[in-house]
């Protein structure tokens, strides 16, 4: 099984941000929602999943699935950085390599 470094999936979260601007601002509009109406806590990939879903952002959705989950959690990562004061908002699950 050829498993990818982080290295690489960041590099690919990166990628598919650059071709896909949309997903980032609905990203931040949905977990806005989600804090504005109280969350301390919420899931980035109940955001993703919406924005999946609800939207039709992302890739083309004929050649390549429109959003696949591999992205999601940078994006998460992202949005706390960007926004510092609700670090622990999207709780991180500590991945072990193999």
């Amino acid at each position: 099984m050829n498993r990818s470094t982080e290295y690489e999936r960041r590099q690919a979260a990166r990628e598919f941000h650059v071709r896909n601007p949309d997903v980032w601002r609905l990203f931040q509009r949905f977990t806005w929602e989600k804090i504005n109406v109280g969350f301390q806590h919420y899931s980035v990939r109940g955001i993703w999943h919406r924005i999946r879903w609800e939207t039709p952002a992302g890739d083309d959705g004929i050649v390549k699935f429109k959003l696949g989950d591999h992205h999601a959690k940078f994006y998460g990562e992202a949005f706390m950085k960007n926004n510092p004061q609700f670090e622990g908002f999207f709780r991180k699950r500590e991945v072990k390599e193999i």
